[in-house]
């Protein structure tokens, strides 16, 4: 059948989910084409899960030379720094050792020569270079994940707190940082903090959804290069946050260049955003409890307050490091150095300073933020155990291992409002755990868009950033698997390299015909939120993961994760069948190998349950839809550190 041409979407009808039972079993061989499935009518509402206790945050004993403002960093030996005992810091649940993969089940296949959709033919056509094989990956024991705690019982006084951010959702944003910014800012508001937001003013902002944007400092003179560039700060509100933008008047034009990041001189412009917010809150006297910093682009922030502005009069904030991605470090030479008025390149040039522990002629900017900041967080419990002890520090984990007794992983939350089916804009029929039904409005209006045939098929999808990291040799298997083996693809991203946008240009063009596929390369929001809401599966098969919010964003809209046991993932999404959690807290399926032979096995798992065991699969996308992955945790996990530190 060929496939029609696109059109506009046509208004969906509804058609009937897939309903439960009560008893899981392993999923039997998916039936040959053109078997009848019988849909139960009734739904099983599982139990909620109960909240995950454990220890406090007033358990951390962190030593007195902690580095930080308050402190400076003591210079010496790796082998000379020997943290005094503590009472083990900030635990987390014990982690599912992986199981082996589940073989794929003997079924009954009609006899043919060639498949439908033969991959190893288009690979030959059009080549992805697939990532060398991974060594194999050390699992983590239980008292080696660092977690900060659940919230406490206790009140914690107001704070004022000042985020410094090159990224913030949605004016500025190239990736998660800029979510976690936003909400993690609101979470901390509605607790009753005062929290504001200093970002650089990009020309290629969202201007749309800032309110009331207006000149509030004007001539304000930031050091550099032994001179000074006069800046213009603007406010505004960006759906509630109280921001403050840095608008540089100088030849280099750091902030208006038409994107956020992608410039040979990076480095510089970071540095120089960095010098000017501190800048900014002396000058007008802005004296927050905890000033939290975000990725590499900040790293120096905690350097500078220390090294400079405590000097001068800043001598009470409190500095939190968050390191979102440790891929991008900030990697410079000592120019950087003479810019910001640090100069003294012999002294940071020490190795328990800024010097990056591979190349001894360059300074690291984000080890400089580990060093200085009072607390490191990355953004998973998991992901903070794989950068220190799991080979995903990206040379800093000698770094970390020195600073452990201040560093942990807080998971990301995930805005609920902006996400959230039961009042979302974005789709045609809005629904929630008690009217499920009126997902599959979505399914329908999903394949109308792609015109995509209507049929009982599952709809697998994938929706992210083409890079490397996000494992896009499985994702091309995925394809080929899912329309080999009854079932629908939908694929929407975008790559940062030309390369990559090529190859599943290719991909696209060849598998355009079919009724069961659609690529579509780029990125749109409206579009995002449709497929989230229409589809059934949603595999996230990355190499590594921070944290991830593909896999929470599929299950508040109840489409069942497919994931690789990673970072972020592993702590969020548990296996169907090999998870040792309550049946009720089991949301997806996971995979542990990154190879096709694992993410086939996840895949024969979820189609084979999706057609045989409706109400079991059913029951897999309700306890998603139950989970709370909110920012209601992970705001009080952040106040927690900031209380600690506020006062050290």
């Amino acid at each position: 059948m060929a496939k029609r041409r696109k059109q506009n979407p046509v208004a969906p009808t509804g058609s009937n989910p897939p309903q439960p039972i009560q008893q899981s079993q392993p999923a039997p061989p998916v039936p040959q084409p053109g078997a009848s499935r019988e849909v139960p009518k009734a739904a099983v509402d599982a139990p909620k899960p109960s909240p995950k206790i454990v220890k406090s945050f007033a358990d951390l004993d962190v030593p007195a030379s902690a580095v930080g403002p308050s402190a400076p960093p003591s210079v010496k030996a790796a082998s000379d720094i020997s943290p005094k005992p503590a009472t083990p810091a900030i635990s987390a649940p014990t982690p599912t050792a992986p199981q082996p993969e589940a073989p794929p089940a003997s079924r009954p296949v009609e006899p043919q020569t060639q498949p439908p959709f033969s991959e190893q033919e288009l690979i030959k056509e059009f080549p992805l270079t697939t990532p060398p094989p991974e060594e194999p990956r050390q699992q983590p024991r239980p008292q080696d994940i660092v977690e900060p705690p659940a919230p406490s019982g206790p009140q914690i006084q107001p704070m004022f707190v000042v985020m410094i951010t090159p990224e913030l959702a949605p004016v500025a944003k190239v990736g998660g940082l800029a979510d976690v910014v936003f909400g993690l800012g609101r979470e901390l508001e509605i607790r009753g903090h005062a929290v504001e937001i200093i970002l650089p003013k990009y020309d290629c902002m969202r201007y749309d959804h800032i309110y009331g944007l207006c000149k509030t400092y004007e001539n304000l003179w930031v050091p550099w290069f032994g001179g000074s560039i006069r800046c213009t700060v603007w406010f505004g509100f960006v759906h509630g946050r109280k921001c403050f933008f840095i608008e540089p008047h100088s030849n280099d034009n750091y902030f208006n260049r038409g994107v956020i990041y992608g410039h040979n001189d990076d480095v510089m412009r970071f540095a120089f955003f960095s010098r000017a917010a501190l800048e900014f809150m002396y000058k007008t006297g802005k004296h927050p409890d905890v000033i939290h910093c975000h990725d590499w682009q900040t790293g120096l922030v905690p350097v500078m307050l220390y090294e400079i502005y405590q000097r001068i009069g800043m001598s009470h904030p409190r500095v939190c490091y968050t390191i979102h991605n440790f891929r991008h470090q900030g990697v410079t030479g000592a120019q950087v150095l003479q810019a910001t008025g640090l100069n003294r390149p012999d002294y940071y040039f020490h190795y328990d300073r800024l010097r990056d522990n591979a190349n001894p002629q360059a300074i690291n900017l984000m080890k400089g933020g580990i060093v200085y900041s009072n607390f490191v967080t990355t953004v998973s419990p998991r992901h903070a155990w794989e950068a220190k002890d799991g080979g995903q520090g990206h040379g800093l984990e000698h770094t970390l291992h020195i600073h452990q007794n201040k560093y942990g992983g807080v998971l990301n939350g995930l805005d609920y409002d902006m996400f959230n089916p039961e009042k979302d804009g974005h789709i045609p029929a809005q629904f929630g755990v008690n009217n499920l039904e009126k997902k599959y409005e979505n399914k329908r209006a999903l394949r109308n868009r792609f015109w995509l045939a209507d049929n009982e098929k599952p709809i697998v999808a994938f929706v992210g950033r083409l890079d490397s990291q996000k494992g896009l040799d499985l994702v091309r298997h995925s394809i080929f698997y899912a329309l080999n083996n009854r079932a629908q693809f939908v694929l929407l991203g975008s790559a940062p390299d030309k390369a990559t946008n090529d190859h599943f240009w290719g991909l696209k063009h060849h598998l355009n015909n079919s009724p069961d596929c659609h690529l579509e390369i780029g990125y749109h929001l409206e579009l995002a939120h449709l497929i989230y809401a229409g589809a059934d599966l949603m595999i996230v098969p990355s190499r590594y993961e921070p944290c991830g919010l593909t896999q929470l964003i599929s299950m508040r809209y109840g489409t069942v994760p497919i994931v690789r046991s990673v970072g972020g993932l592993a702590d969020t999404v548990f296996d169907k069948d090999f998870s040792d959690r309550p049946l009720h807290e089991r949301n997806g399926y996971v995979f542990h190998h990154a190879d096709n032979a694992g993410i086939e096995s996840a895949l024969h798992r979820a189609i084979g349950c999706y057609y045989h065991f409706p109400d079991h699969f059913r029951h897999l996308v309700l306890n998603g839809m139950r989970s709370d992955y909110s920012w209601k945790q992970p705001g009080q996990h952040y106040l927690n550190i900031y209380d600690y530190i506020r006062n050290k």
